[in-house]
């Protein structure tokens, strides 16, 4: 039987519900849908209170109940009173289409196998047959699904072939699909692979060579339909098929929500009370009280039902106003902060909207066991660039999964990724999303309003951030992306967080992954936004220790800034990486001065994966030394 091990929070990203991976053996396998994640022999042994996570801005924007944790594989003993043991979390084998090295025999599998796939050919006349490989290749729509490769539609040019001979996978001559070849032993048809990944736009409209060449006729073959995660070999599906490496990065694009947990009332509910709400006969009790009663109910009357429920003494020290502020604090009910959603919206609310509370909460000085910022000063030497600093001593982070896209990571529409993570939708009380959540630490800091306005204002500034807008508006253009505003204090902003990220590595330690960057940017007078979050994204103790806080001191903050723009200044690729800015590279030639060896990261920590970056607008350039914002920082 094929198994494996993996952490909880890849099951949210990067291996979520419908991504490939592979396992200690050598087998690839598919993450199965939500459907059966939670699914034990006796539902008694079931103890769903100890995976469920409640954050009551993003269940809001996700149209959610509550938010569960992967699970966690518990051998008997290990469990709380032997409760959620053995739970795993399904995975189907895919792709079904396997082949052996020696013979080059095609074989199709199925999806529930466990064990390994034998060649059966007649050419093997030893008493051990091989085990077959399972094949690199895949077919992709940009809709999300996702099938095998058409080896049989293919090398017989048809959609509906009736030749069943043998299909072999052999490699002749060269590199790349040029050199793979599919024949049919039946009818001693051959045909390459060449063109299987390639795509064009015309007047907007996607064609790819596998539906476009695979057969003479004048039809496309167009997508089937399959969403092999969830068991599905066929659906309903008109977008043209395009064939893909397995391991491509356009197979799978996760698409995660985050969000800062902001409380209610701060200090009002503590970290103990928050557990108890947990418990699981005190939510339903708070769910059902809500749902008939809402936000007119009495402290009187939610204790005396709790108490029919639960043992009298979990709530004998928790006072009325606490138990109200939780009961709040879980419904985010008692006072509208976010603006009304209608329950049928498709797109998500704009990041400068969702994040603007984020912004309004850490800019202060919260004091909460969820969230906690002080105040350390701003280096006078700083005190030029920047408006204000906070030090994040304590902060919660929940990411959750609410779909994916395949072939480019475009918008997705909230009902549409929902229908990709499971078979049935469930109704909005039942209806959850799995979730990762993280305690951490982190440094907020603002740009001055005034220089920032006066930089922004610049000709050659605008100039500089425009030449980014016009190749990604090449991009949106010839993949059908939405558009979007690339001002020049985003790609400043973003520039500077991975530098004092990178630099910060070196100064406290941590792991290039384990920091993470949160942008504050916004242009609009309603919204108007110039602030950086860098925080732990690590879930352990490492993400925990207080050496990313001890950084915020004005002394070492001018430190890290110091050592940051001062490498900045000159790339160990340069001239190259400044030169070569100036025709665009990296992703989608989206980034001007900025390469390995100076600006980039990990993609696990950059919100835009690695674009909208320049040198040139934090320091200057060669030709222009006083652009940049610091450019005159010593």
């Amino acid at each position: 039987m094929s198994s494996g091990a993996m952490r909880r929070a890849q099951l949210v990203s990067p291996f979520g519900v419908g991504a490939m991976s592979v396992l200690v053996n050598g087998t690839s396998v598919i993450t199965a849908g939500l459907d059966h994640w939670y699914e034990t022999g006796d539902t008694s042994e079931l103890a769903l209170e100890q995976y469920q996570e409640h954050d009551w801005r993003l269940e809001a924007r996700l149209q959610v109940s509550e938010f569960r944790l992967p699970p966690d594989y518990r051998t008997p003993g290990q469990g709380s009173n032997n409760r959620n043991v053995k739970l795993t979390v399904p995975v189907l084998r895919f792709p079904r289409w396997n082949f052996c090295m020696y013979c080059k025999r095609l074989e199709l599998s199925n999806l529930t196998m466990q064990q390994p796939v034998i060649c059966k050919d007649p050419k093997h006349t030893g008493k051990y047959k091989p085990r077959m490989s399972q094949v690199p290749f895949v077919s992709i729509c940009s809709s999300g699904h996702l099938d095998d490769f058409p080896f049989r539609e293919w090398v017989h040019g048809s959609h509906d072939p009736s030749c069943v001979g043998t299909l072999r996978l052999k490699s002749r001559g060269g590199g790349g699909l040029e050199g793979q070849r599919v024949s049919c032993d039946g009818c001693k048809r051959e045909r390459t692979l060449r063109g299987i990944t390639q795509a064009r736009y015309i007047d907007g409209e996607e064609h790819t060579n596998l539906s476009d060449q695979l057969s003479s006729s004048q039809d496309p073959y167009l997508c089937t339909g399959a969403r092999p995660w969830l068991g599905e070999s066929s659906g309903v599906c008109s977008e043209p098929m395009r064939g893909a490496l397995r391991s491509a990065g356009n197979v799978y694009f996760p698409k995660v929500e985050s969000s800062i947990y902001l409380p209610r009332k701060e200090g009002a509910v503590s970290a103990e009370m928050r557990e108890l709400m947990k418990h699981p006969a005190v939510t339903t009790t708070m769910k059902t009280m809500y749902s008939f009663i809402g936000t007119e109910i009495t402290a009187n009357v939610l204790r005396e039902q709790l108490l029919k429920n639960v043992p009298p003494e979990l709530f004998t020290p928790v006072s009325d106003d606490e138990l109200m502020a939780s009961y709040y604090d879980f419904f985010g009910a008692e006072e509208q902060t976010e603006p009304d959603r209608d329950s049928n919206a498709e797109q998500l609310s704009s990041d400068d909207e969702w994040r603007y509370p984020e912004f309004q909460q850490i800019r202060e000085t919260p004091v909460d066991d969820y969230l906690t910022a002080t105040n350390p000063g701003v280096h006078s030497d700083l005190g030029v660039y920047l408006d204000r600093v906070r030090s994040v001593d304590v902060l919660r982070e929940t990411r959750a999964l609410r779909g994916f896209t395949r072939v480019r990571d475009d918008a997705l529409k909230l009902t549409e990724g929902k229908a990709l993570l499971r078979r049935k939708p469930l109704p909005p009380v039942q209806d959850w999303l799995p979730a990762y959540v993280v305690m951490g630490e982190g440094i907020y800091f603002e740009l001055d309003p005034e220089r920032l306005a006066s930089w922004e204002a610049r000709p050659n500034v605008k100039a500089r951030a425009q030449k980014i807008s016009d190749y990604y508006g090449q991009v949106v253009s010839q993949r059908g992306l939405q558009d979007r505003a690339l001002t020049p204090r985003l790609v400043l902003l973003h520039t500077l967080a991975h530098l004092l990220i990178n630099e910060l590595v070196f100064a406290c330690g941590y792991s290039s992954a384990s920091l993470r960057e949160r942008l504050y940017v916004s242009s609009t007078e309603e919204r108007g936004m110039a602030g950086l979050l860098i925080y732990t994204a690590a879930g352990d103790s490492e993400g925990t220790m207080g050496g990313l806080v001890r950084m915020a001191r004005p002394d070492n903050l001018r430190s890290v800034f110091a050592s940051a723009i001062s490498g900045a200044r000159w790339c160990s690729t340069d001239p190259v990486c400044m030169d070569a800015g100036e025709k665009g590279q990296g992703p989608d030639s989206c980034n001007l001065a900025a390469c390995h060896g100076c600006a980039l990261l990990p993609e696990t920590s950059c919100e835009e994966f690695n674009r909208f970056l320049d040198r040139g607008l934090v320091i200057g350039t060669f030709a222009d030394s006083d652009m940049g914002y610091f450019s005159d920082f010593v």
